[in-house]
């Protein structure tokens, strides 16, 4: 493991550091898939809340 030592002797433990890149913007074909997977997931949420306010309101 990689350590620094200071001018009093201690020593200083660091953790190593990661290669840095630059991001990609998303590709047509992940935005598409980006636009498929939230509209399902706001689908279903919207069918949960609708069930759940349903069996509430039954007296």
């Amino acid at each position: 493991m990689p350590y620094t030592k200071e001018e009093r002797g201690l020593l200083n433990n660091f953790a190593p550091e990661t290669k840095t890149y630059q991001a990609e913007p998303p590709t047509k074909g992940q935005i598409r898939n980006y636009l498929i997977w939230g509209t399902g997931a706001l689908i279903l949420v919207g069918g949960l809340l609708f069930i759940a306010f349903s069996a509430s309101n039954v007296s």
